[in-house]
């Protein structure tokens, strides 16, 4: 008999179909030359983390031919530039670490293809390619020869909510038609009818069941048994393995007892048992796609962009803007529509998009994409499409900008689920064990039913369902979390690191005070123009002091980091910024000042009395209560006296901080076990809240996106911080209740199913039931949580 199995596929092999090369065996010439593909690439450990990883490549016989047609590719991409193309495409056979690990390489098997990453769970590729060197079709048919065909799809291409799987709908109509047909034909058995049924129908129907269970243990239950079957060729135990156990345990042992004539069986159980699990996926996977959409559409993000209307400015939310609006961006601000550049030229750093790190230029009339960051005094765009929040959010959640230590973060359902799998197999085989001596007949009972009434479906809902609710929760009070992972790491933060400008202090109109030379109206208007392109809120709040202008062109603007503006305006080069930027000399005084030159002659200086935000004492004081705080400023410690009267005795001030030095700071905290929150402004804070383990944006009315950050609070609910950390730790408390909760419920079951009081029938009508509780649980808890702390 032969047992070979293809290298590639790991399919069985017949002898007549066998392709031998070099040394291996393959099931046909498809596979032979994928790895022929692989060979000649150096892509040979593909076949190292999984055995037999591949699948057999399909004949494509012109089916993405329209994909010579311009119009749906461009439909099809997430971005276009001259040389660089991004697009996503849904794989389905992605299932293990060497699908990522080839899909991942690429570029490597097609120069034209710069990067590539996968999402396993929504088992897409993000490809970013060259279009100039290698075409979007060239690159599909790449992937359906190395037997990864993409599914493309133009009519779903724009759905916005996520479909329910329609072979899981096919799936529960087979059980049911099934379970009820079965059940129908066990009710003789059920009452134990006697005589004409006993001598005459009773094989019959017997058989008949078994005829009618088949489709359903076969059909309907498969992907209970492929899910089980990865993991173990993985070398994992996930949580399908005892349910696909359980059902070829039942499934065999019933099939004996017709054989020979022992009894009817456990169909009724059998197909009863798969139609309650699917229901139970059909709940869940509804339930999961309500909330993503959901948070798809709510969390939109809470910064503003600048509207041109009549030659006036004025700032709307972002998810206000519409086609054919003008809009004016500044330096480092996001792009977050596509559009047409009306400005003579601009420079864009796509890095957020593309990971390319070298900006490009455009010219006026030049498309323009929604991601890009502009570099420069500033431009007007008119707007094509209405921003995309969906793109804003997976443009955040890109992992290139995730540290490695926040990407690797183990939640509790991790911690959890690593033993349950294990524990319950042991207790359902020393269960079998135990009761083979007893009674055989109650010994397979027994060992079913503890496979299926501790199904870890309810435990593993329960973090999902309560931090999907918090984030909604959270949403809707305008702090705008990245992803769930966030709220776990809010709760174990024991230190809270504040930047004082723009972030406690308020970018409100205030007073100002100008000292130095007379400045007369034109200068005034050269000063206003130099600052219009800048987002600090110094900047800010300078140009909305002055008064209005006719304002100027800038050449050669720049920003400088920590530093300040400068360029030229009407031929006079301007610096605005720190007493040593404009080239001042360095003043004792403690004041917040932002300092004027022209032509490099100092001209004055603009002091600010700084204003603090609503609430910062009472926030201060309640923070202080379970938190170690700090105030990071880069500004120098002329505020320090107020501050101290302001603040809770205890916190500490730390002033004249470069960006980097914030950075250092938050770093020798970290080492010595400090779990940190850091909230700023996303200007000069970008490196802090990287490296903390949350790092929250405070957006007041600027669009000024940082991908580093975890979290962007609207400046308006600032003095709600406290509330926002104590329902982060409500939340935690609430997935560990909903734990002892099923953990409960699998110890009550499990007890009544080892000493075989439990049939597996009604096992599976309890375990949806019991998710139904876990998610029921789980939303009135975090939003009593969430009305209490509030």
């Amino acid at each position: 008999m032969n047992t070979q199995n293809c290298y590639h596929c790991g399919l069985g092999i017949e002898k007549k179909d066998e392709v031998l090369f070099d040394d291996k065996h393959f099931c046909c010439l498809g596979c032979k030359t994928v790895y022929e593909i692989f060979s000649l690439n150096g892509l040979t450990d593909y076949y190292t983390f999984e055995k037999a990883p591949g699948a057999t490549p399909q004949e494509t016989n012109g089916k993405f031919d329209f994909l010579d047609n311009e119009g749906i590719v461009t439909r099809l991409l997430e971005f276009q530039e001259e040389t660089t193309h991004i697009v996503s495409l849904y794989i389905p056979h992605i299932h293990c670490s060497s699908c990522i690990w080839i899909l991942e390489n690429l570029n490597r098997l097609c120069k034209g293809v710069r990067s590539s990453q996968v999402n396993f769970y929504e088992k897409k590729a993000r490809i970013v390619f060259n279009p100039q060197e290698v075409t979007l079709k060239e690159i599909v048919l790449l992937l359906c020869a190395i037997g990864y065909e993409p599914y493309i799809s133009l009519e779903n291409y724009d759905a916005k909510k996520p479909p329910v799987s329609r072979e899981l709908i096919y799936k529960l109509g087979v059980a049911f038609f099934c379970f009820g047909n079965v059940m129908l034909l066990s009710f003789p058995e059920y009452f134990e009818v006697e005589e004409y049924w006993l001598d005459n129908y009773r094989g019959f129907f017997r058989w008949l069941i078994f005829a009618l269970a088949l489709p359903s243990f076969l059909y309907s239950a498969s992907g209970y048994y492929v899910s089980a079957y990865k993991s173990l060729r993985a070398g994992m135990l996930n949580i399908d393995v005892p349910i696909a156990l359980g059902l070829v345990v039942m499934f065999v042992r019933s099939t004996v007892d017709i054989v020979f004539d022992l009894g009817q069986g456990f169909f009724d159980s059998l197909c009863g048992l798969v139609f309650f699990m699917l229901l139970g996926r059909l709940f869940q996977q509804k339930t999961y796609n309500f909330l993503s959409f959901e948070r798809d559409f709510k969390s939109y993000f809470p910064i503003a962009v600048t509207k041109i209307s009549n030659q006036a400015e004025a700032s709307i939310p972002v998810y206000e803007v519409a086609v054919g609006d003008r809009l004016l961006i500044r330096n480092n601000e996001l792009i977050p529509v596509d559009g047409i550049l009306m400005s003579p030229e601009a420079r864009i750093d796509y890095s957020f998009v593309t990971g390319e790190s070298e900006p490009i230029t455009r010219q006026s009339g030049n498309k323009i994409y929604a991601g890009g960051k502009y570099m420069g005094r500033m431009m007007e765009m008119e707007v094509l499409h209405t921003v995309s929040q969906s793109y804003l959010t997976q443009l955040w959640g890109n992992e290139v900008f995730s540290k490695t230590d926040k990407k690797d973060y183990k939640t509790l359902t991790d911690t959890i689920s690593r033993y349950f799998t294990p524990v319950l197999l042991t207790i359902a085989f020393v269960s079998l064990a135990i009761w083979l001596f007893i009674d055989v007949h109650t010994a397979f009972n027994v060992f079913t039913a503890v496979l299926i009434v501790a199904c870890p479906c309810a435990l593993a809902l329960s973090a999902p369902f309560t931090l999907g609710n918090i984030l909604r929760i959270m949403g809707s009070r305008k702090l705008y979390l990245k992803n769930a992972t966030v709220v776990e790491r809010m709760a174990k933060a024991d230190t809270i690191v504040f930047d004082k400008t723009g972030t406690i202090t308020t970018n409100n109109k205030s007073e100002i005070l100008y000292e130095g030379d007379f400045i007369d109206e034109k200068e005034l208007a050269f000063i206003k123009s130099l600052l219009r392109g800048s987002n600090h809120p110094l900047s800010r709040r300078l140009y909305e002091h002055l008064p209005t202008a006719n304002l100027f062109l800038v050449d050669d603007f720049k920003e400088v980091t920590g530093g300040g503006v400068q360029g030229y305006v009407h031929g006079f080069f301007i610096q605005i910024g720190s007493a040593k930027f404009v080239g001042a000399d360095e003043e004792n005084s403690l004041q917040t000042a932002v300092h004027v030159s022209f032509n490099r002659n100092w001209m004055g200086k603009y002091v600010f009395s700084n204003q603090y935000r609503t609430g910062l004492s009472t926030l201060f004081k309640e923070l202080a209560k379970t938190h170690e705080l700090k105030i990071l400023s880069g500004d120098n410690k002329g505020e320090r006296n107020v501050l101290q009267k302001l603040l809770p005795k205890g916190t500490e001030l730390v002033f004249n901080q470069k960006p980097e030095q914030k950075l250092a700071y938050i770093e020798a905290l970290q080492k010595r076990g400090k779990n940190v929150i850091m909230v700023g402004d996303g200007l000069n804070d970008a490196g802090a809240l990287a490296q903390s383990n949350v790092g929250i944006s405070v957006s007041e009315n600027v669009n000024v996106f940082s991908p580093a950050c975890d979290g962007i609070l609207d400046a308006t609910q600032f003095r709600k911080m406290g509330y926002f950390i104590k329902l982060s730790k409500n939340a935690v408390l609430t997935i560990k209740m909903s734990f002892t909760l099923s953990l409960l419920y699998n110890v009550v079951g499990l007890s009544f199913a080892v000493m075989g009081l439990l049939s597996p029938l009604f096992a599976a009508i309890i375990m949806p039931l019991s998710t139904v509780t876990i998610v029921s649980f789980v939303t009135l808890m975090s939003n009593y949580f969430a009305r209490r702390s509030g």
